[in-house]
């Protein structure tokens, strides 16, 4: 069997000596040799695929997280000396400098491959619209890809490249990646910078990410997800909070049944419900939730001004050119035209009403699970009515970015004809690192193989996690759940992680003052006990306020656990609990407090 071209296989060879870079580029340029799907715009020469793997002869494995890795280029995304073409030839211009995500990839040692086909300026849903021709289904050509990241899935779920850069305005990230059996994560708004894109909606666009599998995806999230302070863009990632994608037991939203909607595919809705079954059996408590706010949010979209920043992006090449576009394109964008600047002020508004409605949902779930699409269709199906079924594919996906959440598409299992299908679970900004391990924990409950390669998946994960920006802090006195300052934890979005001990080693005294009545923990070299301990999480932007209102003698310091681990916590001077009554004997706050 071929290499698989999964990161942790690629890793281990490169790390044992068993494969370079040039030896893989050799590889990748006898797999890209055709291309009967059409998922190239341009592949590179040989000869340049040689040179970016010549590149990185001299360096260590070990130094780089992207060593020898390959990937594809939405062609919306510069890289340098390539032209970009947006899908239509007439508006193609070479750039000189790549992206900046592109830099930040082969700085990071991956190798990039090519350009990919694309519906025509990102506008669609569907992989059809290009004048390159319909890019193809990985498993069954006579079926659509999806879109408008078309080709960027195929080149992935082919066995072409590791990974590939998409975008995602309306779920162009999310429904290749349910149709090619792959991972498809959606960032947070700015998580990724748009410097040298090709912009599609400007305020709502993201560069996306495609990868066979959840733990690649996130591996490349840690090296694409750099800041850049020329995007005005660009937003810092923050913490994420509530680690649902890791946890033995977390709250999933499910819409109402009758708010689901399939389109006649019967198939689709019975691996679904299998794919509810398994977050279940990981720890998913069901929610039912009304999806009806966020689908009359995302007719704000294609009914509301939004369609106007399409012609915005490219306004000074379609007023020069306007027959370039394919007819379907000039019929959306030439229809924005009719909006007025009043009217995107009153749909913000509407915008801003629908955001706060929807989001009071995060107060009862930690995401929400959907089908990534309701289902697929052939290719010619989708050339007879471009519009209507195009519209279709966006039913789950086209309030994602106006609500300014992150989203990641997972596999889901195959019909009976062998098409795959996918869910997508999505919850708010900056909660990318939780809907990545979940996707990750789903893959691996499914047991399928890895896009249309064949291979398995690997059985151990790639090395790159994103940071949580969370910091932990043990507490033992009145910030204790339910207790008098707890609220100090609470208001600042902490959630209680566990219940532990210290180590044997501390005294533990009431000392006097308040109401609030506080303890204090000093560590001894000898006469100690163990003290039960709360840990808690919160965001490390709230870690700083929290601190500075513990008022001496108290401090934080960090604090030994009774399993031989560290954790930053409350401790006390040691000359305040001179005279304070010792009950270290008791072992517990909330003891001493009831007794």
């Amino acid at each position: 069997m071929a290499l698989s071209l999964d990161l942790t296989t690629l890793r281990a060879a490169y790390l044992a000596g068993s494969l370079t870079p040039l030896q893989l580029a050799e590889e990748i340029i006898a797999r890209t040799a055709d291309d009967p799907n059409t998922v190239w715009i341009q592949r590179l020469s040989d000869d340049a695929i040689r040179d970016y793997a010549q590149a990185l002869m001299d360096k260590a494995p070990a130094n780089l997280p992207l060593y020898g890795i390959p990937f594809a280029i939405k062609d919306n995304i510069d890289l340098a000396g390539v032209p970009t073409t947006a899908g239509c030839r007439e508006y193609a211009y070479t750039p000189t400098q790549h992206a900046f995500v592109v830099q930040k990839l082969i700085d990071a040692g991956a190798i990039p491959i090519g350009k990919t086909n694309l519906d025509q300026f990102a506008t669609g849903l569907n992989g059809t619209r290009s004048p390159w021709g319909a890019c193809r289904n990985s498993f069954n050509p006579d079926y659509i890809s999806g879109g408008s990241s078309s080709g960027s899935a195929v080149a992935v779920a082919k066995g072409y490249v590791s990974f590939s850069l998409g975008t995602d305005t309306a779920g162009s990230g999310r429904v290749p990646a349910a149709f090619n059996n792959l991972v498809g994560h959606k960032p947070s708004l700015g998580w990724i910078s748009s410097s040298g894109l090709v912009p599609a909606c400007r305020s709502l666009d993201t560069i996306s990410v495609f990868a066979l599998t959840a733990d690649d995806a996130e591996t490349v999230m840690t090296v694409a997800a750099a800041y850049d302070a020329t995007d005005a863009f660009a937003r810092k990632a923050e913490g994420h909070g509530f680690d649902f994608g890791s946890a033995s037991a977390f709250k999933v939203g499910i819409p109402r049944r009758e708010q689901l909607q399939f389109f006649g595919n019967s198939e689709a809705e019975r691996l679904f419900d299998e794919a509810v079954t398994r977050l279940q059996s990981l720890g998913g408590e069901c929610v039912e939730v009304d999806l009806q706010p966020f689908l009359d949010t995302a007719k704000l979209l294609y009914e509301g001004p939004w369609v106007a920043e399409r012609y915005a992006a490219i306004r000074e090449f379609f007023d020069a050119q306007p027959a370039a576009p394919l007819p379907v394109i000039q019929t959306i964008i030439g229809g924005a035209k009719k909006w007025s600047a009043a009217d995107a002020y009153a749909y913000g508004y509407k915008l801003k009403a629908a955001k706060g409605q929807c989001d009071g949902i995060w107060q009862t779930v930690d995401c929400i699970v959907t089908p990534s699409a309701g289902t697929i269709y052939t290719v010619a199906e989708m050339e007879a009515n471009p519009i209507q079924l195009n519209s279709n594919l966006g039913y789950y996906t086209n309030f994602m970015n106006l609500l300014d959440y992150a989203a990641t598409a997972m596999p889901a299992g195959f019909q009976p004809d062998g098409l795959p299908f996918g869910i997508t679970a999505f919850a708010p900004a900056h909660q990318d690192g939780p809907l990545l391990r979940l996707a990750g924990r789903m893959q691996k409950t499914l047991q399928a193989n890895l896009g249309a390669t064949g291979h398995p998946q690997p059985t151990s994960a790639s090395a790159g996690k994103l940071p949580s920006g969370q910091v932990k802090v043990a507490v033992c006195g009145a910030h204790l759940s339910g207790l008098p300052l707890n609220w100090q934890l609470t208001n600042r979005n902490g959630r209680l992680v566990k219940t532990v001990k210290s180590a044997p080693e501390y005294k533990f005294y009431a000392l006097p003052g308040g109401p609030p009545h506080r303890p204090g923990m000093v560590r001894v070299g000898s006469g100690g006990g163990a003290i039960e301990m709360e840990i808690w999480e919160l965001p490390a932007k709230e870690f700083g306020s929290f601190v500075a209102g513990i008022p001496a003698p108290l401090g934080i310091g960090t604090v030994k656990l009774e399993d031989g681990n560290s954790v930053q916590g409350f401790v006390c001077e040691g000359a305040a609990v001179e005279g304070a009554e010792d009950i270290t004997h008791l072992g517990s706050w909330r003891k001493y407090r009831v007794g």
